[in-house]
């Protein structure tokens, strides 16, 4: 169990039946009243954003999220297939619960997937991965004044914007929370 008054960011716990995480907290003391914790907090099944405010004693019982490592293998029509790097067991996961960043993964790469009580809700692609530029207008030299980009696609299939500079072939650096070029690899 786990009181108001003890929530700091990143904190999990249940609360109607609902998985929340901490995203932001404060506790307030007005000059007339109790004190009370204004949250910010987000459902880590469904993503929804809800912000609350709470006595600081009341209690909620800790939901723990289970982080596992897991590489991709392979997907089969709406199936994503990761083994477990343990026990070399193949675990299903739906297409529904992947992230819109999850175009950046490609085969044999490791993964996190995301677990409460034993039903998965969601799959964390690595921060950063190295893909080969499949498709993109050549590179040119010209007078640009500004940091002057172009669409290419990856290996992966997805395409992203990158600096005049990078050609087919060249193996780049993407930040898959953002989805933008980092650096040639």
């Amino acid at each position: 169990m786990i009181s108001a008054g003890d929530f700091r960011n990143g904190v999990t716990f249940e609360e109607d039946g609902q998985v929340l995480q901490v995203v932001e907290f404060q506790h307030v003391k007005p000059g007339k009243g109790a004190a009370f914790v204004r949250t910010k907090t987000k459902n880590v099944i469904t993503g929804a954003v809800i912000e609350k405010s709470y006595n600081p004693t009341a209690k909620f019982p800790t939901a723990y999220i289970e982080r596992k490592d897991m590489e991709y293998s392979y997907q089969d029509g709406d199936l994503y297939y990761f083994m477990d790097q343990e026990t070399y067991e193949l675990v299903p996961i739906n297409a529904s619960e992947m992230s819109d960043n999850f175009k950046f993964v490609k085969e044999n790469m490791v993964c996190k997937i995301l677990s409460y009580k034993g039903k998965v809700f969601g799959v964390e692609p690595p921060t950063f991965v190295e893909l080969t530029v499949t498709a993109t207008e050549p590179g040119f030299a010209g007078n640009t004044a500004t940091n002057a980009t172009k669409p290419a696609t990856v290996e992966t299939g997805c395409e992203i914007r990158v600096p005049l500079f990078i050609n087919e072939g060249e193996v780049i650096r993407i930040d898959t929370r953002t989805g933008e070029y980092m650096e040639r690899a």
